[in-house]
């Protein structure tokens, strides 16, 4: 079969792709200066940026390449997948692997920038805010200010220096985003040096496992902190066919009432509803990097048709056969269009 070199738009429906990576070159700068200094102790962050900030095999350097582009070859490459419009994010770590001053002054930077992007596509792109959690309070304020500058949600690379959204601590920035009516994108990250190594001997740390592993466990925390009986509006979307959460909710629930009927764990408490019922309720799921048709329909049937959308994960997977394979998906034209563009223009407000 020759290999797909061009998809044309769709007439029925626009393709959303709404987890698509970038990266200015200044950041991209500071993090291979973070890493060649050696004075940040997290094995997680040597393993992705030693790998994506510094090896000049190909497809690092395309990477590294691609998302620092915001202009001709993103939207080049966009028109040959046949992509009409994306959802502008942060790469991984973003701002979170810095300390608390240098973070808070590189996501009002990176902001900028691709609200300039934005400005120069609008009909092309719209972007999430980046913030820095390592300041809650200040956090707040940059997405009051992102809000008012049109940014359409938030970029949270999971967690923070092996700190959890599911501390208090940290709820002010779900406090604004319920009042603002954002969802919060939790993206993966690298696992933390407590939970890394066996991953790590394995080769298994990235995406290939443990971003899934870190990024579910994060969500599972903050349903069952009660983040959602605390902020019932709130939404958060998560990738990667929901990082294996569809595929375990009945566990989920059955175990969850057991624990906490028993008393087991002092962390876990009583909720007002089962875990499976906020993920049908707060969580959008996109098949970023996931463009698989068995997965999407499963997730469409447990979580809804109205919860499930497309993403690419662009640059970090840019196949243009996955765009066929999903366009022949054995699903209803009603569905598709839910899958690749209304459930996107919802939740984004695009």
């Amino acid at each position: 079969m020759p290999e797909i070199t061009s998809i044309p738009f769709n007439d029925n429906y626009r393709r959303i792709a709404t987890e698509e990576a970038w990266a200015s070159p200044e950041l991209l700068q500071m993090y291979a200066d973070l890493y060649n200094s050696g004075k940040i102790d997290d094995p997680g962050f040597d393993s992705l940026w030693g790998f994506y900030g510094t090896s000049n095999a190909n497809r690092p350097a395309t990477v590294r390449r691609r998302l620092a582009d915001l202009d001709e070859e993103r939207l080049a490459d966009m028109d040959a997948a046949g992509i009409d419009f994306a959802v502008l994010a942060l790469t991984s770590p973003g701002v979170q692997v810095f300390d608390r001053d240098t973070a808070i002054s590189v996501a009002k930077d990176t902001n900028d920038i691709v609200k300039a992007a934005v400005d120069r596509h609008p009909d092309r792109y719209a972007a999430l805010c980046a913030i820095a959690p390592q300041a809650p309070e200040l956090a707040a304020q940059e997405l009051e200010r992102c809000k008012s500058l049109g940014f359409k949600g938030i970029i949270n690379n999971s967690h923070t220096h092996g700190e959890y959204l599911s501390d208090p601590k940290f709820w002010p920035i779900f406090e604004a985003a319920e009042a603002m009516d954002m969802p919060i994108y939790l993206h993966p990250n690298t696992p933390p040096r407590n939970m890394i190594e066996p991953m790590l001997e394995a080769g298994l740390d990235g995406a290939v496992f443990g971003f899934g592993v870190e990024t579910g466990l994060h969500m599972l925390r903050i349903i069952t902190a009660g983040v959602f009986d605390r902020f019932p509006k709130l939404q958060i979307i998560i990738g990667h066919m929901g990082e294996s959460l569809p595929y375990w909710m009945y566990r989920l629930d059955f175990m969850h009432n057991a624990q906490v009927s028993s008393n087991r764990y002092e962390a876990l408490k009583p909720l007002k509803k089962k875990v499976s019922d906020y993920m049908k309720e707060n969580v959008y799921i996109t098949c970023s990097g996931m463009a698989w048709e068995p997965a999407v329909r499963f997730a469409q049937q447990t979580i809804g048709v109205d919860r499930v959308m497309y993403a690419m994960d662009y640059p970090y997977q840019y196949v243009l056969q996955e765009v066929t394979d999903m366009d022949n998906m054995d699903i209803s034209d009603a569905e598709k269009k839910m899958f690749y563009e209304k459930v996107a223009t919802s939740v984004f407000k695009l």
